[in-house]
């Protein structure tokens, strides 16, 4: 598989990944993942297996309106032939906001794996990391620029350059 392949096949799964987060639609985001795959979410929780992921998430989006997802890939490598590392930058939308909240962009990292037995992608890994850039305002202030650019396109997740 070519590397433009590669990037495409993860480029595809993430963009599924924040389509079902928007949907607040857990069981379409759990099942994007590998039987023990892992999240690490914006508060540091962590879940397992698309079982333990549909659960956690159905009670969050039970309980609350989350924020919708705008993303920008800044890039994805090829690990292995079955291994494709995606990283990306992303801000939140809140629930019946038409912008950006600053406080709420992200660094985030998914790692996409072909198994052996199946040429399905799936997610092995995501990250969710907030980006507070603790004492660097211009770069939360450039970050979210970016994603605005993003978000004004009508795009949720926009390729790398």
């Amino acid at each position: 598989m070519s590397s433009v392949a590669h990037h495409q096949r993860a480029l595809a799964i993430y963009a599924q990944l924040l389509d079902a987060w928007n949907r607040q639609d857990a069981a379409a985001f759990a099942a994007l993942f590998a039987p023990d795959g892992h999240v690490t979410g914006f508060d540091g929780s962590q879940m397992t297996g698309p079982d333990e992921i549909s659960r956690e998430l159905s009670a969050i989006f039970a309980h609350h309106r989350t924020a919708a997802y705008v993303a920008k890939v800044r890039d994805t490598q090829v690990l292995a032939p079955t291994v494709t590392l995606l990283r990306a930058i992303a801000g939140m939308i809140p629930a019946g906001a038409s912008a950006l909240n600053p406080a709420l962009n992200v660094i985030q990292t998914l790692v996409v794996t072909t198994g052996e037995s199946s040429s399905r992608p799936r997610i092995a890994h995501f990250q969710n990391t907030p980006a507070a850039f603790h004492g660097r305002p211009h770069l939360v202030d450039a970050m979210t620029e970016e994603i605005t650019h993003v978000h004004q396109t009508g795009l949720v997740v926009a390729p790398s350059a």
